[in-house]
């Protein structure tokens, strides 16, 4: 980590606190928390906050675009503010009196803390934009040998470390809070661990996955595979879908595999994954989000009903203790099926620019094939690449009709877009209800599409870039 990069942050968030002192009014009572801030370019009017994945309070922005929430009572720990359609983690202990400044324009980039528990949050939002510009760096680690890739990986450790301990021996952070910083660096590390051996076959096409020695995975023994506060932390249960992954592939590979190849049927991997979540993690959390997780991994890269799926949708209610989450695979499952060719366009209504209610079978009614893509305005470099993409395939395949379809934005953040990137409003459309567009269109990355013709479904599980 750049020491001067943090700097700068510390030197912007005393400007914070002495142009936004005066609209705040701090904590008389020790056990409240008062945070607030100012939000350039508002892309909502309201600022939501959350414990986990539980709803904790949502305020207005005022005139200024300055949001305040004054808590009481409330639990130290991580929680998340959700600006639509960005979110981002902010760190709250008792007796805070915290100010947050950003510009949604570069969300992440420009959030910026002040006042009593900036120091925390200044530091978790470094090292997950530090994280974020290492990746393709550690990418072109992973054809190096397990030793060399270590030291790579183990000397970038070391710098955050040092620099988490410097700002601690200046502010003495809780317990709580040194363990969740220590967390956002050491998780990241260990996940790129996890990765390495699937990812150094990928790029160096050896046959097999490569000899580790012993130390590779040292830091396993002294890692909680329970670990309450981190659960909703996504560091943690990034390291935790891979360690679990990583897990089950080499317990198939030594028990079940012939010539040290492993099985290829999906089914029969994810039974393992099921079987050690509910071995290891007592947590019930936890538990319930790792099951989820392998139910929805296993459904979307599988995506064709069978017996197999039902048997293994059992297995998962049986294990799973969140209806909610029981609920929502069924959902999926019921996609799945009515994505299947010859079957039905779903009746989904979206938004016109004149925020008129279309349905996907209106704008699939005719005798060319329709292509349905998805995009989102927070994903700005994807929306620019997908807009040229497009605009080669409609000259390659003039007898199709691309409709674009827009998801997790602004009503009048899209209509914005429409106007600057001078789109055609005729094959542009708004999606109200991003849930149930996910379900009904299986949308689990931004380069699916659908393919239909006359209301019918071609290919529900296309891929724009692959598939035409």
């Amino acid at each position: 980590m750049n020491r001067s990069l943090y700097m700068v942050r510390f030197l912007l968030s005393l400007i914070l606190l002495l142009s936004l002192v005066s609209c705040s009014d701090s904590p008389e009572n020790g056990s409240s928390v008062y945070f607030g801030g100012e939000i350039v370019n508002p892309t909502s009017e309201y600022v939501v906050l959350y414990h986990n994945d539980s709803y904790v309070d949502s305020v207005k922005l005022d005139d200024n675009n300055h949001f305040a929430f004054q808590l009481d009572g409330i639990e130290d720990g991580l929680y998340h503010f959700d600006h639509t359609p960005e979110l981002q983690y902010v760190y709250l202990t008792k007796g805070d009196s915290l100010l947050a400044r950003l510009n949604t324009v570069e969300f992440d980039e420009s959030l910026v803390y002040s006042g009593k528990g900036s120091e925390i949050n200044n530091f978790l939002i470094e090292i997950f934009l530090t994280n974020e510009k290492e990746e393709p760096l550690i990418k072109e680690y992973y054809s190096l040998t397990p030793e060399a890739f270590s030291e790579k990986i183990d000397s970038l450790h070391a710098i955050k470390a040092a620099l988490l301990n410097e700002l601690n021996t200046d502010n003495q952070f809780t317990p709580k809070a040194l363990a969740m910083a220590e967390a956002s660096i050491d998780y990241n590390t260990y996940v790129n661990k996890e990765k390495y051996p699937f990812y150094h076959k990928k790029e160096t096409g050896e046959e097999t996955i490569h000899e580790l020695g012993e130390d590779f995975y040292g830091y396993r023994k002294n890692i909680d595979l329970n670990n309450k506060d981190l659960t909703y932390f996504r560091p943690y249960f990034d390291f935790m879908k891979w360690h679990f992954g990583n897990m089950s592939y080499m317990t198939c590979l030594e028990n079940c595999s012939t010539n040290r190849q492993p099985v290829s049927d999906r089914l029969h991997f994810n039974k393992h994954k099921l079987t050690l979540v509910d071995s290891i993690v007592k947590q019930t959390e936890l538990r319930d989000i790792l099951f989820r997780n392998v139910a929805m991994d296993y459904l979307l890269r599988e995506h064709k009903p069978s017996e197999e799926a039902t048997v293994f949708i059992d297995k998962f209610k049986s294990l799973s203790t969140n209806e909610e989450h029981q609920e929502e695979i069924d959902l999926l499952y019921k996609g799945i099926k009515n994505l299947q060719p010859n079957t039905a366009i779903p009746n989904i209504a979206v938004k016109n620019i004149n925020n008129e209610s279309v349905s996907l079978k209106d704008l699939a009614n005719n005798k060319k094939n329709t292509v349905f893509y998805f995009w989102t305005a927070d994903q700005k470099s994807h929306f620019r690449n997908v807009n040229k993409h497009i605009t080669s395939l409609e000259e390659k395949y003039p007898h199709y009709n691309f409709v674009g379809i827009n998801l997790r934005t602004n009503f009048s953040q899209w209509k914005q877009l429409m106007d600057d990137y001078k789109l055609d409003t005729s094959k542009q459309f708004f999606g109200e209800n991003f849930k149930e567009l996910q379900m009904a269109m299986i949308i689990d990355g931004l380069n699916k599409c659908v393919i239909a013709k006359d209301t019918v479904v071609v290919d529900g599980f296309a891929n724009l870039y692959t598939s035409l």
